[in-house]
């Protein structure tokens, strides 16, 4: 999903990671990401910090399920639970 325009997704699931964004650029930072069946996306909260965003750290190693909006390559949450 490359669109800048935002998509409404409901139970999306995926497994939360952190690790290295934009490997050797200007942009390089670490992240937190969803990993899904199909795809990888930069993980935030709708209403949270772009960058640093220490509540994520909760879920990271989970198995989750997202209500929220996919914008490019970051999924946007509103609604996180864990389903392990």
């Amino acid at each position: 999903m490359s669109s800048s325009k935002p998509v409404r997704v409901t139970a999306l699931r995926g497994r939360i990671t952190k690790g290295i964004y934009g490997r050797g650029t200007k942009s390089e930072r670490e992240a937190v990401f969803i990993e899904t069946a199909d795809n990888r996306y930069i993980f935030r909260r709708k209403k949270g910090p772009t960058f640093g965003n220490a509540e994520l750290n909760q879920y990271i190693g989970h198995e989750v399920e997202v209500d929220g909006f996919l914008v490019g390559s970051t999924l946007l949450a509103e609604c996180i639970n864990i389903v392990e």
